[in-house]
């Protein structure tokens, strides 16, 4: 089985390019800082988040790349994948990263806010056009978004 589950936050903004084939993808990468455990063997210095090279295609690619910025909190679902190329001086190079299947808003539109240096005006809940679920996520207003991959109702 090769399962990945990630909560972290976005180490850098995310990158989406397109594949330049009749019908192009979308293939956004970004990367999640996940913190490690508390350790007492722990030296000053030492680093306390792994930082994973992510990948994301499509549709969710697309709305990664448009919704996300760097230190926003982030979960992924996804797979390892390994691959190798030859780089322009014929050298060998080899690749680990997560393709990830699903990704969820995991900060409230608040939080997101404050994380970006902006402020919003506190939405009603029971508005449909609010901008955020009930139970307090964000949700970006877009007429074209295509909301069937999101974990909640809204």
């Amino acid at each position: 089985m090769n399962k990945v589950i990630l909560l972290g936050r976005l180490a850098r903004d995310p990158e989406v390019r397109y594949t330049q084939s009749a019908e192009p993808l979308a293939v956004c990468s970004f990367t999640v800082a996940v913190d490690k455990p508390y350790s007492r063997n722990r030296q000053e210095g030492d680093a306390t988040a792994d930082f994973i090279n992510c990948v994301c295609f499509g549709k969710r690619g697309e709305s990664i790349g448009q919704y996300f910025r760097k230190g926003n909190r982030i979960a992924i679902t996804g797979r390892i994948n390994t691959r190798n190329y030859t780089d322009q001086q014929g050298n060998k190079r080899y690749v680990t990263e997560v393709v990830a299947d699903d990704f969820e808003f995991v900060e409230s539109k608040s939080e997101r806010a404050a994380s970006e240096g902006q402020s919003f005006p506190q939405s009603n809940p029971s508005n449909k056009d609010s901008g955020s679920t009930p139970d307090g996520f964000f949700f970006p207003d877009s007429d074209d978004a295509d909301d069937s991959f999101l974990p909640f109702n809204y």
